[in-house]
């Protein structure tokens, strides 16, 4: 286990700890009123939902920057019939099929899979596309821990599903081949989601991309973001409506 990761899972220990005395305080529900009615609230709240499902589900919120969330929560407020894909489910997901008419997301790893189907509204469907062992992966995750595995059809799960989409979330695994395709499928004016934007290998797919007034434009956010104590980044792409 590298360095990196096992920072992470002592991060998630200590704030699952932390956030048990404070449920057994009191100071938690204390918070959970706070979040009701402030952002600022909200993220803090949000610091002892990491890697909580059901928490994260609860706070209605993606883990994605604030700015990223509130300008997505815009676009879909005006299209009552928007349709949604994602590579890479969680709260998200929830979170989308409560202003989507309808959520395809694609997920790769099947125990948090069976974690997840049971809180996913109707209008959400998860399809479960795991990667398979491989010397020369096809289409690789740079992600430490997921060497020798082929995600191509991972990747290539958008293809399962007709039409065209208004959002299309790029949050999983083998992100920079995911945006190459997702473009070829969005609507006109729609917008694709890159989280994480921070990562450089991200930041080169995306300027990798065709640009210039007929190209891809890009709004970077960087900020407050749910259920972290520090800034991230998160990208907005999109097209010119009339491409």
């Amino acid at each position: 286990m590298s360095l990196s990761v096992r920072v992470k899972h002592a991060y998630v220990a200590v704030l699952r700890g932390v956030r048990a005395v404070l449920a057994a305080t009191g100071v938690l529900g204390a918070l959970d009123r706070w979040a009701a009615r402030s952002r600022t609230g909200l993220w803090v709240r949000s610091w002892f939902a990491v890697h909580d499902l059901d928490d994260l589900v609860a706070l209605d919120t993606p883990w994605w920057t604030f700015a990223a969330a509130d300008e997505v929560q815009a676009f879909l407020a005006d299209r009552v019939d928007a349709r949604v894909f994602e590579w890479g489910s969680g709260a998200s997901t929830v979170w989308l099929s409560t202003r989507a008419a309808s959520v395809t997301s694609v997920e790769h790893d099947a125990a948090w899979a069976r974690q997840l189907v049971p809180v996913l509204p109707g209008n959400a469907t998860l399809i479960l596309v795991e990667p398979h062992p491989c010397e020369s992966p096809a289409t690789a995750s740079s992600k430490p821990g997921f060497a020798g595995l082929d995600f191509s059809d991972y990747v290539a799960a958008l293809d399962r599903v007709e039409g065209d989409f208004d959002v299309i979330v790029v949050d999983g695994r083998a992100r920079e081949a995911c945006l190459a395709r997702a473009l070829r499928r969005l609507r006109p004016g729609g917008l694709v989601v890159v989280d994480n934007v921070e990562r450089g290998r991200y930041r080169a797919a995306i300027g990798s991309l065709p640009s210039g007034p007929d190209g891809v434009r890009v709004r970077w956010t960087r900020g407050r973001t749910p259920a972290l104590p520090y800034p991230t980044r998160t990208a907005l792409l999109s097209r010119p409506v009339g491409e």
